[in-house]
């Protein structure tokens, strides 16, 4: 036995959940603060918060179809996020595009840029389909401790 403990067997940490969006409507950012805000969704309950840096984060959540003009933004905070990270895809448009998969300004889908753990979809998902995907991702994560 060394001096440092592995605390790993002792105890294990909460993850910490990031939010990007890449160009949404912000109709899955309203859903996303529905799982965060209100009582009957608490996140919370899964072991899990929000954090205001991707530099703490764990689990990363994008909504939006990568637009070109944020594109180099969200791969630069994308990159801040300490592995092992576990990104999922909120709502339809990153997963294909959505509705705006044919646009010049669209980049989608965007696991041709981020890979892609856990694909929640909806326009928007549902408070409930959210929440399950982020326990899809809380146990993914777990495994990459």
């Amino acid at each position: 036995m060394g001096l440092i403990p592995n605390f790993k067997n002792i105890a294990t940490r909460s993850p910490w959940i990031y939010r990007i969006n890449a160009g949404s409507c912000n109709g899955c950012d309203v859903e996303m603060a529905t799982t965060a805000l209100i009582p009957r969704y608490d996140i919370e309950r899964l072991g899990c918060q929000y954090c205001g840096s991707p530099k703490h984060a764990d689990i990363v959540l994008i909504s939006g179809p990568l637009t070109v003009r944020v594109k180099d933004a969200v791969l630069r905070m994308y990159e801040e996020i300490p592995d092992p990270k576990v990104t999922v895809a909120v709502g339809v448009c990153p997963i294909s595009g959505g509705i705006f998969r044919e646009s010049y300004a669209v980049l989608a889908p965007i696991d041709q840029y981020i890979p892609i753990d856990v694909n929640v979809p909806g326009c928007p998902p549902r408070p409930q389909a959210i929440i399950a995907g982020v326990a899809k991702a809380i146990a993914i994560w777990r495994e990459r401790l």
